[in-house]
């Protein structure tokens, strides 16, 4: 029977990840797309949904547009050395799509549904909306077994309230997800805090509640290493969820994102700063707020699918540990 063209002369391009980069399905990182959850280690999913914008929609495009970037990326870490798509079954489980995305609640019950499976299945998630609210759901699924810790990089501390009649917005998730009991306030840290404010008790929640409110000032004059020194000291051994948003990046590095604010980290500072996280207890992650509409030349999708591959592999380093430590038992 007759097959779809494979390599005659390269043979080592039998490997879709290692074949010309403009080639293919765009996957997230060209790996393989699975249905079936008992054949994955990390599951890499979408999010597209923008439900819970208070301003500039078009987040729910982020995915799509990260997808299509990351295709540009390569199999290794070339500054850690960490070969995730070896360590792992790295699977792209397509999209957590909302039938009902008009309805706030609903929808974001709907996004717990579908990663209920997903961690019942021992998959550790890495999602890229849409817009923040969609951490929240994903949290509920992830935080099982109790209160976990956070890292968190944003320009804004995601722990406001009521807005305009809904209290499940981009700008409210951590203080819910507080309320809720899924995260221990003591454990998390928010870092790149900046921006204008109308209320100068804005991001209150977040220090009466005990988070380490790292804000963009600390960062740049201390730095990237005195941040991840931080976030050691604050998250500790215990399970920890890395959110990362993209408007933390200044908007010459992102500008396609709805709710940008001046003066933010570099793509650089980013990525050192998350390689400086690994040996953490890392238990899930997502990038989220990507808004294509506003996009200058694809570089924050670009920019996005970088920090994105970064988390994939510290992830990908717990799971390797984590399977080290069992055989050892």
């Amino acid at each position: 029977m007759p097959e779809i063209k494979q390599p005659a002369t390269y043979l080592e391009l039998a490997d879709p990840q290692a074949r010309p980069r403009y080639t293919g399905i765009a996957s997230f990182f060209r790996a393989p797309v699975e249905t079936d959850l008992a054949a994955v280690d990390i599951g890499l999913i979408g999010v597209p949904f923008d439900g819970g914008v208070t301003n500039r929609t078009g987040a729910r495009h982020g995915p799509r547009a990260v997808r299509e970037q990351s295709t540009l990326l390569r199999r290794i870490n070339g500054v850690t050395g960490i070969a995730p798509f070896a360590a792992c079954r790295v699977r792209d489980l397509g999209d957590c799509w909302i039938e009902k995305p008009y309805e706030l609640v609903g929808a974001l019950e709907e996004i717990t549904a579908f990663y209920r499976p997903v961690i019942a299945a021992g998959i550790t998630p890495l999602s890229v909306g849409g817009d923040h609210s969609i951490s929240l759901p994903i949290l509920r699924a992830v935080a099982t077994s109790g209160p976990i810790g956070m890292i968190h990089i944003d320009a804004h501390c995601d722990t406001g309230d009521d807005y305009l009649g809904s209290r499940f917005h981009h700008g409210a998730p951590f203080r819910r997800a507080v309320d809720e009991g899924l995260l221990d306030p003591r454990r998390v840290i928010q870092i790149g805090i900046r921006g204008t404010v109308n209320d100068m008790d804005h991001w209150g929640f977040s220090q009466r509640s005990g988070m380490r409110v790292m804000p963009m000032e600390e960062f740049h004059d201390q730095g990237w290493r005195f941040a991840a020194e931080e976030a050691r000291r604050v998250v500790g051994a215990g399970p920890v969820y890395l959110t990362f948003d993209i408007d933390s990046l200044d908007p010459s590095q992102a500008p396609g994102t709805g709710t940008p604010e001046a003066g933010g980290i570099t793509a650089l500072e980013a990525l050192r700063l998350l390689r400086a996280l690994r040996g953490l207890d890392i238990i899930g992650g997502d990038l989220v707020e990507v808004a294509p509409p506003f996009d200058v030349g694809t570089i924050t999708a670009f920019n996005g699918a970088s920090i994105l591959f970064e988390i994939l592999c510290l992830l990908a380093e717990v799971r390797l540990a984590r399977q080290a430590s069992g055989s050892a038992g």
